[in-house]
């Protein structure tokens, strides 16, 4: 099947909208393990399933809301949003998104002496983190493999020292995004000022 072209942000807008909001409640609906794993079925629905947008675009997207202030599933539905139908694309997709947790999190709420003490709840809830354990390795590679393929050797050293920095020298999440997105701009200043004088 041929996907689908980008939909421009002037496109029909109460088309898109709906088809927007409908697979913003989907994604959310069954999405169990945090701001990761929604990136990753974003990609999937946005990118790969519907052509809306390229990769480039939700990775960037991704790392912009990991280092924006506020849940990363709400902050990635506010950039998809606004990049496929603007102010209303942006409400529409932060709606779809919000609705369901809300709705799930107030029926627990009401029951939830009974959800804590329930054997079959806590193993569902193991279950489900060896579930969730696997899609952010899914996200790691997917995402990462679109780093390596560019073959950028500061891309790929920015990268390695993320990872070493988190996973075994425990540095905090903000220094190293920080750090990176340092080196990035230094990075590409460097890169257009080779342009500039060749």
């Amino acid at each position: 099947m041929g996907r689908e072209k980008a939909a421009p942000r002037s496109g029909p807008g109460g088309r898109i909208l709906v088809r927007l909001f409908l697979n913003m409640l989907h994604i959310s609906t069954f999405t169990f393990g945090g701001g990761f794993v929604i990136i990753t079925l974003m990609k999937r629905k946005f990118v790969d399933e519907l052509g809306w947008m390229e990769e480039g675009e939700m990775l960037d997207y991704a790392a912009l809301a990991q280092s924006s202030p506020g849940a990363i599933a709400v902050n990635a539905a506010i950039l998809v949003g606004w990049r496929m139908a603007g102010v209303g694309g942006m409400i529409t997709a932060v709606t779809g998104t919000v609705l369901p947790p809300m709705a799930i999190l107030s029926a627990v709420s009401v029951g939830y002496s009974a959800f804590a003490g329930n054997a079959y709840v806590a193993m569902a809830l193991s279950g489900m983190q060896a579930a969730v354990a696997a899609v952010i390795l899914d996200v790691v590679f997917t995402l990462g493999e679109s780093v390596w393929r560019e073959r950028s050797a500061v891309h790929m050293a920015v990268m390695a020292a993320a990872f070493i920095a988190a996973c075994f020298l425990r540095v905090n999440v903000v220094v190293v995004i920080l750090a990176a997105a340092v080196t990035g701009i230094c990075a590409r200043l460097a890169a257009r000022r080779k342009e500039r004088a060749a």
